[in-house]
Order: C-alpha cells, then structure tokens, then sequence
C-alpha cells in the first residue's frame, strides 16, 4: 500500500494540480468580497501600484460572466485566463502520454 501510494505521488504533476485548484477557488470566489488577504510584495511594502494585483478578481469575475467588470479591474485577465487554460491543456497531454508510455501496458499504477 505505501509503495502504491509513493508510485501515484511520483506521478501527480504538482504544476497541474495547482493551475487548477487555483482556477476553482478563483471561480467559487466572491469577487465582490473586500480586503482579502494578499501576497503581494508591492502591497506589503506599502506600494500602491502593482501591475499583477486584481489579475484574481478579474479572471473571477470572467467565471461570473461580469466581463466589463473583469476588464475594468485588469485588463489582462482574458489572456491571464487563456494563458492559464491553455497550460492546463498542455500538461494535460503530457501526463496523459507519460501515463500511456508507462502504465498503458500493464494499466496498474
């Protein structure tokens, strides 16, 4: 059991899993929620201005269909979005094909 357990571990792309557990929270999200917590070293350092900060509540809002709203808050966030959604894909395909290449044959993990 713990050698299965440590066979998934290695297989498990940690970027994947982040992509996309960051794309559900920001899409159950409330984007209208107010002063949240933030890892924003410009925000922590006092800095009003932060090219990156309102990347999340816009691709949230994009998930509410709010899209003059999103756009309004950043106006990356589409391409945010597709850049995201189109890496999402991409690691995807490659773990679907390591899987095929090292557990197609037997189908056990």
């Amino acid at each position: 059991m713990k050698q299965k357990i440590i066979n998934i571990a290695k297989f498990l792309d940690w970027e994947l899993i982040v992509w996309v557990v960051g794309l559900i929270a920001l899409a159950f999200m409330n984007p209208d929620a107010g002063g949240h917590f933030t890892l924003c070293p410009f925000k922590n350092l006092g800095f009003h201005f932060c090219p990156g900060c309102g990347l999340g509540q816009s691709i949230s809002l994009i998930f509410h269909g709010r899209f003059a709203e999103s756009f309004n808050v950043h106006p990356l966030g589409f391409l945010a979005l597709i850049v995201l959604f189109s890496r999402i894909i991409k690691l995807s395909f490659i773990n679907l094909k390591r899987f095929r290449s090292n557990y197609g044959r037997t189908g056990t993990i």
